[in-house]
């Protein structure tokens, strides 16, 4: 970045690190116990879809990585496409393995960075339920930012949100992921697989 870039007040792009991912066990287990929020055990990725040969074989490939264990009882992953365009991977796993199902969301975003598919990746998701309620929440991994937010729909068809939910959890977990500041790009991701455990 140079001196003319400062001076007019451009910012050089946060750099992706997927390793913040590996923060979610311990947000995982601080939701648990602060706010009575556990795990699903579903995650999804999103990505902008590209057309052509390499990216059809590469998302064969995430699959092949994916469903390795399907035999032992694991179960496949799940492509699927929203109304916007937008593809989403769903992982499931055991609810009480958060870091298996960690590593398989940090499996996917790496392969296609690797890949060179980087720009089209968008967010990475991981579901949550209340556990004396009806309510869910989501933690949103932002890729172009490198941070985190939460997602919480109020229960039911409307499309609205639990704002006092988010910035609650928000503050529980400060210490625990790099959470997006600024709240215009806390994106709603309404329908989108693994927010309610049960799509």
């Amino acid at each position: 970045m140079g001196l003319l870039d400062t001076i007019l007040g451009r910012s050089k792009p946060v750099r992706p690190d997927l390793d913040q991912l590996f923060g979610l066990p311990a947000a995982a287990i601080t939701l648990q116990a602060a706010a009575g929020f556990t795990p699903t055990g579903v995650g999804s990725v999103c990505f902008a879809s590209v057309e052509g040969g390499a990216f059809a074989a590469l998302q064969e490939d995430v699959r092949e990585l994916l469903d390795a264990d399907t035999g032992r009882g694991g179960v496949p992953v799940e492509f699927s496409q929203d109304a916007y365009g937008y593809t989403w991977l769903l992982v499931r796993h055991p609810a009480d393995d958060t870091a298996s199902l960690v590593n398989d969301l940090h499996a996917v975003n790496t392969l296609l960075q690797d890949a060179g598919f980087g720009p089209q990746l968008l967010c990475s998701l991981i579901g949550f339920r209340e556990a004396a309620g009806d309510r869910a929440l989501a933690l949103i991994y932002l890729y172009k930012r490198g941070t985190f937010y939460p997602f919480a729909p109020l229960p039911g068809r409307t499309e609205k949100r639990d704002n006092a939910l988010e910035l609650q959890v928000r503050a529980l977990l400060a210490d625990d992921l790099r959470v997006e500041p600024d709240l215009a790009r806390w994106f709603p991701v309404w329908g989108a697989p693994g927010l309610a455990g049960a799509n």
